[in-house]
């Protein structure tokens, strides 16, 4: 067996063990802290899920490191680092809307989006739905293997993309929205980037573009949307990192980018870091 299919094996176990506490605990669902923003929330649930999973890795690969969104930091000593998400679209989480995820993903090298190297990924949905990857080996939804092959023109193209929970970036976000709007089918903000990227991966959604990112938000999503066949990158078609996330079809990809560019994403991101 690969290490990326060892390191698989142990993403599926997690994201299925967490996802199932976070589905079954989902109606005592309570705001615990904030974090951005007022409405940047973070459940209880959030924090067992998270605790879950590194009490779980603690027994199973007690040498890699860790980077969570509710934790600390842990450095690896394996070489391999865990990206996690316990709980990706909290919002959507705590009104009861199935979009939302446990991700988990296990990196090599530096873990950071424009340095490390996804291995392998899981994400469990709201609906129970396991999408997994390995790098070079494929993706999966329930077992079942992932392929896009090709996609509509960009005019009849459904677009996920998603707002960040500070004000000033979403006014800023919605701009670039409404400018991309009249050059496709429409726009879908569902809440959960790890659920977006899934979608594209299967074809439901024909592309996915966010500014704002976190490594956790994106890690096994992106395995699996590249897995799947997925291009993805960053405005400049670097890696995809935390300035903005393309994620469409080979043969659209640099339209969508280009459109983007067009309707001053990269500006956007810009005044949103002042």
């Amino acid at each position: 067996m690969t290490e990326a299919r060892t390191l698989l094996d142990v993403a599926r176990t997690l994201a299925v063990e967490a996802g199932d506490l976070v589905r079954h605990g989902r109606s005592q669902a309570e705001v615990a802290a904030t974090k951005s923003s007022s409405v940047d929330i973070v459940t209880q649930m959030d924090l067992a899920a998270e605790r879950l999973i590194r009490t779980r890795l603690a027994a199973l690969r007690p040498d890699d490191g860790i980077l969570g969104e509710e934790g600390d930091d842990v450095p690896t000593r394996s070489g391999v680092t865990w990206v996690v998400d316990p709980i990706d679209g909290t919002v959507n989480y705590l009104y009861g809307l199935p979009h939302y995820a446990v991700s988990v993903a296990a990196v090599t090298g530096d873990p950071s989006p424009a340095r490390w190297t996804i291995e392998a990924g899981a994400i469990v949905d709201g609906s129970g739905v396991l999408w997994s990857a390995a790098r070079g080996e494929g993706a999966w939804r329930d077992g079942v293997a992932l392929r896009r092959d090709g996609g509509p023109e960009l005019a009849q193209s459904l677009v996920a993309t998603g707002f960040q929970y500070v004000a000033e970036r979403r006014r800023l976000q919605g701009a670039v929205a409404a400018a991309l709007l009249d050059q496709v089918r429409d726009i879908r903000r569902l809440g959960s980037a790890a659920v977006d990227l899934c979608l594209v991966a299967a074809g439901t959604i024909d592309a996915y573009y966010e500014h704002g990112l976190q490594a956790w938000d994106m890690a096994a999503g992106l395995l699996i949307a590249q897995e799947a066949g997925v291009k993805t990158g960053n405005l400049a078609g670097g890696p995809a990192d935390s300035s903005v996330l393309i994620a469409a079809v080979p043969e659209r990809w640099q339209e969508l980018r280009d459109a983007l560019d067009a309707a001053s994403a990269g500006d956007m991101w810009d005044a949103a870091r002042r």
